[in-house]
């Protein structure tokens, strides 16, 4: 996942919405979003190293993974940050006690970003930083620097989540913006010039990456709706849509 926007509202009927877009090769084998073979997590699959990128589980748990872009840092030997999507989905502790345990091994780890929702509490957790966030009500973004970072593709989700409201149509039209910013606004993260212009859109394509997948996941008290929309080579393939109720919350 390149880029989250969410709405954290809790004490509501709908605490937490979610809008997303992940980005990668094209070439990365990748499997829609699903119940997996055990029927307790619903995500899309990384098929090339068998994690994730984000999910949700039966009893309402909710995690979202994003890559810190930092090229000069990257260790050739790291594990798949995929697998701590999977591994929260299924751990029993709650998101405080989950972050608590992963700072202890994150540096293992290429840099990355991590939020999770237990069904009651939603942390954030950048190991770049070693930081766990808390939230306040009101609308976040994260992308693949820290969390709320201002790039020009963050503040135009934030404000276009507020101009959509709960209107799917449009929601959907916000993940699909594939302008790019201009030069004067781009961050400097160590990749070259062009490729930060197209890495600047909220909808990335350039000839062998781009974006794969947009979502939107409404979590609410007891049930949730998550729906899927993939993409190849920056075009339309299909839509995934599901609405199930937990069955129970940790």
């Amino acid at each position: 996942m390149c880029l989250i926007g969410f709405e954290w509202q809790p004490g509501t009927d709908t605490p937490l919405r979610v809008v997303a877009n992940r980005d990668e090769f094209y070439a990365r084998p990748t499997a829609a979003a699903a119940w997996w073979p055990k029927g307790d997590i619903l995500a899309g699959r990384d098929l090339e190293a068998g994690g994730s990128w984000m999910g949700v589980s039966r009893n309402g748990r909710f995690v979202a993974l994003t890559n810190y872009r930092e090229p000069s840092a990257t260790q050739f030997d790291a594990p798949s940050r995929g697998q701590l999507v999977v591994d929260f989905l299924r751990d029993p502790r709650n998101a405080s006690q989950y972050l608590s345990g992963l700072r202890a091994i994150a540096s293992r780890y290429n840099g990355f970003n991590l939020l999770v929702y237990d069904g009651r509490q939603l942390l954030g957790y950048e190991s770049r930083t070693d930081r766990v966030l808390r939230f306040g009500r009101g609308i976040h973004a994260l992308s693949n620097a820290c969390f709320d970072t201002p790039w020009p593709k963050l503040s135009k989700i934030k404000a276009g989540f507020v101009e959509a409201d709960h209107d799917t149509t449009a929601l959907f039209a916000i993940l699909q913006d594939a302008e790019v910013a201009p030069d004067s606004q781009l961050p400097s993260t160590g990749v070259p010039l062009a490729l930060e212009r197209a890495l600047s859109a909220i909808f990335i394509r350039t000839p062998c990456y781009g974006t794969r997948c947009s979502s939107l996941l409404m979590l609410g008290r007891q049930r949730a709706e998550f729906t899927e929309r993939r993409f190849e080579y920056g075009e339309f393939v299909e839509e995934n849509r599901f609405e199930f109720a937990f069955s129970g919350l940790t």
